[in-house]
């Protein structure tokens, strides 16, 4: 592997990094190795061997960092599953109109996942088998999702005539992250973004003709 990669090891000898930044690398190289092992081999096959390989790490400094294998992985998911929150929220943020602002959302989640699938099959795929605590953890962030789209749609009228908005809330967050994991098996995480097309149109469909101003205005 390129000495200059993403597991390159701190410089052999004498350098100026605190205790505090080879830490820092440390974890940082396990956690990564850690993402890209169970990406490539699943959870279950992965062992914390392939960790220090890949990570160039000791064994001892590897259980200074984590009680085991499930630890590191957790500490994979809760990672992922930040990066993920901030981005939805912070696009779900814009000042924009509702529906175009879900639809950017929409829009550069699918492209992120696209082009980091690591990360999107860690989350949408492996964190299953990792045992009830991974689970939570997953649907932990997805109600987090149902929250803020709620939050979005809170003022938009077509919206509020929803028998029951949570619900809808709920059942959009888990199609599209069921949609994902779809075509993340197959292996086709850059069509990805492909899907945006038909969930907005699927979503415009299902809230009514008060949800697109263009079609509103054509049919009066």
């Amino acid at each position: 592997m390129d000495e200059r990669g993403p597991y390159a090891t701190l410089p052999r000898g004498r350098h100026h990094l605190s205790r505090d930044a080879v830490r820092t690398s440390q974890r940082g190289r396990m956690l990564l190795a850690m993402a890209e092992s169970v990406a490539e081999k699943g959870y279950a096959q992965t062992s914390v061997a392939d960790v220090l390989k890949r990570s160039r790490v000791s064994r001892e400094t590897f259980y200074q960092h984590f009680s085991g294998k499930q630890d590191c992985f957790l500490t994979v998911l809760d990672r992922s599953s930040l990066v993920l929150e901030r981005f939805f929220e912070e696009e779900l943020s814009r000042d924009e109109g509702a529906w175009s602002c879900f639809d950017h959302a929409l829009e550069i989640y699918l492209g992120t996942l696209a082009a980091e699938p690591t990360f999107a099959r860690v989350f949408f795929l492996e964190s299953y088998a990792a045992g009830p605590e991974a689970q939570r953890k997953r649907f932990a962030v997805q109600e987090r999702f149902v929250q803020s789209l709620l939050d979005n749609f809170a003022d938009d009228p077509a919206w509020k005539r929803l028998p029951d908005p949570g619900f809808a809330a709920r059942m959009m967050v888990g199609a599209v992250s069921q949609l994902v994991a779809s075509e993340l098996v197959h292996g086709r995480d850059r069509e990805l973004p492909t899907l945006r097309e038909p969930v907005m149109r699927l979503l415009r469909g299902l809230v009514g003709d008060g949800a697109d101003p263009a079609r509103s205005a054509a049919s009066g």
